[in-house]
């Protein structure tokens, strides 16, 4: 079955970085452009950066210069690195993974937390 497996998450000061990574099984990973979501308290999920195969990345414009979306292939990894964290980036982060066919399902990961707190 397909399974996005994140990690990475955990609790920081501001100013600092984490890493979060997302390995998939059960999927061609090739065929998925791969994001990240968060969700914080009493808010919407909402995008924060994706992946297509080919590398070409969108981002949020909140974290536009301090985050950076990348993807490993051979690894079937997806990696979201976030510098310079403020406290408003606490949330949960969440995996997607969205076929490049619409009608195809996607997934989500369990989401890993990220709390940013002095």
């Amino acid at each position: 079955q397909v399974q996005l497996v994140e990690s990475g998450g955990g609790l920081v000061q501001p100013g600092e970085s984490l890493r979060l990574s997302c390995t998939a099984s059960g999927i061609i990973f090739s065929l998925y452009r791969m994001g990240w979501y968060r969700q914080a308290p009493g808010k919407q999920r909402e995008l924060v950066a994706d992946i297509t195969d080919g590398g070409r990345t969108n981002y949020a414009d909140s974290v536009k210069g301090r985050f950076t979306i990348s993807r490993d292939n051979a690894k079937r990894t997806a990696y979201l690195q976030m510098n310079s964290l403020k406290p408003e980036d606490t949330a949960v982060y969440y995996c997607n993974a969205d076929h490049l066919v619409p009608t195809e399902d996607d997934y989500w990961g369990q989401g890993t937390q990220v709390t940013v707190s002095s």
